[in-house]
């Protein structure tokens, strides 16, 4: 990896490309750093971290994650890359469902603008919505829970309110542009060097807490369990299932096409991170209830599962990760329609017939490699909260199931994109 970005800074253009994805990095956090009007900064800064200590840091982990710590900050970009990702998700899902933003799916380019367009505003409107519950819980206090013995805010009314909350929707869509920015004129996935940023962001403070609260042989106990962990991370990310495709050759006009062979890649992990953040958010719920509603029976008795060091809370934890990773492959590959384009174009898997028993053995092969993609899923996410119950550092353990599949993903992906804009350049013919 550092081979490929050491060759990539010896080509111009390239390098150009680096340093203002580099730049824009830098502009992105300058504004996860910056506080909203109406915001005392030192009862903030106290506050804050007198959560994060607290249990109350768990109940926006996934969040926080996000904006890369800006959201207890109430920072300009305190949303973060979370209400891009919802309504990524939510549009994704609606393509199974709506039939025309199926049918502009399959329109090509155009359709895609228009879906990302449609994205856009989906993201303005869930800005709004988080932004004005986060500030409302910050006036009342409840977004720092027993840690907020001070006003964070100013001014309580209704016009800086409503201010702070325009700020951060602002925010939110300047990270938009950001992101398309690093799509268009940088390297890599704009959105996800963002979410990279903003979970690597994190790092350095939770390992100086570790090397200042625990002792340098847990520390390092610690780099080696992390370095373990992403190595299997990495294997598990690059594994694949290939199925041979041949295709028949046939005659198009005077020319003749087909006659070659390529491959289906199912990976292990088809389902990425999404499973992971749907259970994270749906067991958020019965959280956020039991701080808007403390004095109900139903919730306080269910008050002590919330824990994540709770055996029933991982259990549920871990099977809604292994339902959700099911249930996303199964509306993000369609094995009849995949069957149904190769049987279009003259393309068969050796030994299995076109049409239905290609679409049965697709299904069949993914149903096998999905099982060991959501135990692997499932047991990454449950690291920190088994780090938790062993050892009560949660919240400094820096090597979380959710930022290690961020972190590994993310890197893998931009490596590949800057290799192949390398060999594009640096092409080495046999005639050399």
């Amino acid at each position: 990896m550092l081979t490929a970005f050491a060759r990539a800074f010896r080509t111009p253009d390239l390098r150009k490309k680096i340093l203002f994805t580099l730049f824009i990095i830098l502009v992105f956090r300058i504004g996860s750093s910056l506080p909203t009007p109406n915001v005392n900064v030192e009862v903030l800064k106290k506050t804050s971290d007198a959560a994060k200590e607290g249990s109350q840091g768990q109940v926006f982990q996934l969040v926080d994650l996000f904006s890369g710590g800006a959201l207890l900050k109430l920072s300009v970009f305190a949303l973060g890359i979370m209400p891009y990702i919802t309504a990524s998700i939510i549009l994704q899902l609606l393509t199974v469902v709506i039939p025309r933003l199926e049918a502009l799916k399959k329109e090509g380019q155009a359709g895609t603008t228009k879906i990302t367009q449609y994205t856009r505003y989906l993201t303005v409107g869930l800005a709004i919505l988080q932004g004005t519950g986060i500030v409302a819980m910050a006036s009342s206090g409840q977004l720092f829970g027993n840690a907020a013995q001070e006003d964070v805010l100013y001014d309580k009314g209704l016009f800086p309110i409503i201010t702070m909350v325009v700020c951060m929707v602002a925010g939110t869509s300047v990270i938009m542009w950001l992101g398309e920015l690093i799509t268009d004129r940088g390297v890599g996935n704009g959105m996800s060097i963002l979410i990279f940023t903003q979970v690597v962001a994190i790092f350095p403070a939770q390992f100086w807490g570790i090397y200042t609260k625990k002792s340098p042989f847990v520390f390092a106990l610690v780099i080696i369990v992390g370095l373990a962990i992403m190595a299997g991370v990495v294997f598990v990310e690059q594994a694949q299932r290939r199925i041979p495709v041949q295709y028949a050759k046939r005659m198009v006009g005077r020319r003749m096409y087909g006659g070659t062979s390529t491959y289906i890649p199912l990976k292990v992990n088809q389902a990425g991170i999404i499973p992971v953040i749907f259970a994270s958010s749906l067991l958020y719920l019965p959280v956020l209830a039991s701080q808007l509603w403390p004095e109900n029976k139903w919730v306080i008795k269910i008050q002590p599962y919330l824990q994540q060091d709770n055996a029933w809370h991982m259990a549920v934890f871990f099977g809604f990760i292994i339902f959700f990773t099911y249930f996303y492959v199964a509306i993000t590959f369609n094995p009849t329609e995949v069957a149904d384009n190769m049987k279009k174009y003259g393309g068969f898997i050796p030994g299995i017939r076109p049409g239905r028993p290609t679409a049965e053995y697709l299904d069949y092969v993914l149903t096998r490699i999905t099982t060991p993609g959501a135990l692997y899923l499932g047991l990454v996410a449950l690291i920190p909260m088994v780090a938790f119950a062993l050892l009560k550092a949660t919240n400094d353990f820096p090597f979380g199931g959710t930022s290690i599949l961020i972190v590994v993903g993310v890197g893998l992906d931009t490596v590949k994109q800057v290799e192949s804009q390398l060999q594009q350049r640096n092409y080495e013919g046999f005639l050399r």
